[in-house]
């Protein structure tokens, strides 16, 4: 094991990638970089990171800051609950714990939107205590360092994980060693083409010896993924736009969209102007359709979102229809807004 240690260490000192949050690692650090990289590549994560450090230095500075102007902030990486999460966090921290986040594993994971991973990586990388992260990095490590033929994503295979992990975890160096079994993960042993010929643990590697490599790790088959079809309305009146905060448990709770007529399949213009949705929020207004968009497809993790963007003008001021949801704002300030990607993705086009 101290032999396996050491090649880790070595491998992670002269391949490590030179990353701001690796430089003092502090608990805001290590916490804001796991929560923004956890679906997220470090390529497009580390101008998110250093666009909220540089907002926001410290944890209190974030938890001054409005839910809004997070989600503004976050736009673009969406799993927006992760960014709640991160708001609310931050406010507990402020609130329970005087500003500091708390050196105990057990005390980290009863904080919003943290769980045993992030409290993992809080509490080794920051504060150096033994507890074994287990990334999407570390799962392909281990599969194949063990050759495991365990789903990694049924409840019997994330303990069996864990368990390994924390075999195998160097308890003199902690920090050390989950960092350079992620960054193994990542740069070494990749999903695709790992790089086994010259692979400083080929000879610990049980899926090198039997061949098994890209077999590792096993992964069961995704949930099916379903369609929804949105019919955005984009309602102009003088220099207004119509917008609508969505809310409720639906996606992309509290960002901004348009006035939307959700449908079961895809319909023409024609037949989104004559149902009833369209009728109960124009009413009897005169209106002139400007503009469809081209079919835009939008993939989450598990649904599909196919829109078109109905270009409508109004002739006349329009504010009996006005809530806190839905409401009228100058074209101008919707760059102000969070807006989900798939809205972005229109207004830039």
């Amino acid at each position: 094991m101290d032999i396996l240690h050491d090649t880790l260490i070595n491998w992670f000192a002269e391949n490590r990638r030179d990353l701001p949050w690796r430089h003092h690692p502090t608990p805001y650090q290590v916490w804001l970089s796991e929560v923004i990289l956890q679906q997220t590549r470090v390529s497009q994560g580390l101008d998110y990171y250093l666009r909220f450090v540089g907002r926001w230095p410290t944890v209190a500075d974030l938890a001054q800051a409005s839910e809004e102007e997070v989600l503004k902030m976050w736009q673009g990486l969406g799993y927006y609950s992760r960014a709640r999460n991160l708001h609310k966090c931050a406010r507990q921290v402020v609130e329970q714990h005087g500003g500091d986040f708390p050196a105990d594993y057990e005390q980290l994971k009863q904080l919003q939107g943290i769980g045993d991973y992030t409290a993992a990586a809080i509490a080794s990388i920051a504060f150096n205590l033994p507890h074994a992260v287990v990334d999407g990095n570390v799962y392909r490590v281990l599969a194949r360092l063990f050759d495991v033929d365990t789903p990694i994503n049924i409840n019997e295979g994330q303990k069996l994980f864990a368990r390994l992990a924390d075999e195998l975890l160097n308890r003199e160096q902690p920090s050390l060693h989950n960092q350079a079994m992620m960054e193994f993960g990542a740069l070494q042993c990749t999903p695709k083409n790992p790089d086994c010929l010259h692979c400083p643990l080929q000879a610990q590697c049980l899926a090198f010896g039997r061949q098994t490599v890209m077999q590792r790790p096993v992964k069961l088959q995704k949930l099916k993924v379903t369609t929804r079809y949105f019919n955005y309305l984009v309602i102009r009146t003088g220099d207004k736009v119509c917008l609508r905060k969505r809310s409720g448990n639906d996606i992309w709770r509290n960002l901004y969209d348009f006035p939307c007529i959700e449908s079961e399949k895809t319909l023409g213009t024609e037949e989104v102007v004559a149902s009833e949705q369209f009728i109960q929020l124009i009413g009897n207004k005169p209106f002139t359709i400007t503009k469809t968009s081209p079919t835009y497809t939008h993939k989450l993790t598990h649904r599909t979102i196919v829109a078109q963007f109905i270009e409508i003008k109004l002739e006349e001021e329009w504010l009996q229809i006005q809530t806190k949801d839905l409401f009228l704002t100058p074209e101008k300030d919707l760059a102000n807004y969070p807006i989900p990607r798939l809205i972005d993705l229109y207004l830039n086009n």
